[in-house]
């Protein structure tokens, strides 16, 4: 047994109530399911790898911690884009108080801002244009085709941006990734910077569409995917809402469901973290309860909700997890 670190210590003395206390105790059920046999699932929504989540995600991947990603287009290319572009970032501390002539400014200075960081346009998207479009032809002239998120392990390992790199290469959490080959669903890829631009090139009759796999065809490899692992349960720990986690933990009911796999068991673990309430207009995820009436989650499911902010509760579970 691992010997715990002063970030798990201290939360297990001062995590006591409310959302703090379930901070701690849905990092001690996560690493029940693990001990026990079962494998977990993340989704990252939000803009979690420019917060710079990779410095401890990569870690719970090389861990072990964490056998598939469900995640936005935005977060399979963002934790590339801090690897080779990082000291081109640009912080914001004062974003609240930005007039539109200020995000004017920083527009034409090539500086597109997430909350209180900017990512320059020119070293971080357009660097990873260059070696991505010729990823992408490549396969293309050989009749190829690849998932999104393979397109990036191909990039990633091919060495070609070694010469960019611009923090140390084990806080990326998506070299970390395309080292286990670890499997990834990225669900409305298209919604991203790397999206958009291969799209350009299918509009210019560069690229053919065919040539990138499409989300059905993540979805049916998802439930490939969860019907071969799922014998010992197979957790899901949401970070945010959205598409991220919407997408994967249909699966379930899917199989149960549509392709009348009667015995599929349910996800065996489930824990949200969203400062965003759920209504009528709100965050889109359904509580944990509600996932029950739709063949998502068991009756005795752990279930967890805490309502904070990501970039700070995060963290803390996997530095549980990791008994940091």
């Amino acid at each position: 047994m691992s010997t715990k670190g002063p970030v798990s210590e201290f939360i297990e003395k001062y995590y006591l109530h409310f959302n703090a206390a379930t901070v701690v105790d849905a990092a001690a059920e996560y690493k029940v399911q693990l001990e026990k046999g079962s494998k977990m699932l993340v989704s990252l929504a939000g803009a979690m790898s420019t917060a710079e989540l990779g410095k401890i995600f990569a870690e719970m991947i090389r861990q072990d911690k964490v056998q598939i990603v469900s995640c936005t287009g935005a977060n399979l290319e963002e934790d590339i884009m801090n690897l080779v572009a990082h000291s081109h970032y640009k912080r914001i501390p004062n974003y609240r108080d930005l007039t539109p002539q200020d995000e004017w400014d920083l527009l034409e200075k090539g500086l597109n801002r997430v909350t209180d960081t900017c990512i320059p346009e020119d070293t971080a998207f357009r660097r990873l244009q260059k070696h991505i479009f010729k990823i992408w032809k490549d396969a293309e002239e050989k009749g190829e085709r690849y998932f999104p998120h393979e397109y990036m392990y191909k990039m990633l390992l091919s060495g070609v941006l070694e010469e960019y790199y611009e923090i140390d290469l084990k806080d990326s959490w998506m070299y970390a990734a395309a080292e286990k080959n670890l499997p990834i669903v990225v669900p409305g890829w298209e919604d991203s910077t790397m999206g958009n631009i291969f799209a350009s090139y299918v509009m210019k009759g560069e690229l053919k569409a065919s040539t990138m796999k499409s989300g059905i065809e993540y979805m049916t490899y998802l439930a490939d995917w969860y019907a071969k692992n799922s014998k010992d349960g197979i957790g899901f720990f949401q970070i945010g809402g959205g598409i991220a986690g919407d997408f994967p933990i249909c699966v379930v009911p899917m199989l149960y469901q549509d392709m009348e796999m009667t015995e599929i068991p349910f996800w065996s673990y489930f824990c949200q973290i969203s400062d965003s309430t759920t209504s009528y207009g709100s965050y889109s995820g359904a509580v944990p309860n509600e996932k029950i009436t739709w063949g998502k989650l068991d009756i005795d499911t752990p279930k967890f909700i805490i309502e904070s902010d990501a970039t700070i509760v995060a963290p803390l579970v996997f530095a549980s997890i990791l008994n940091m």
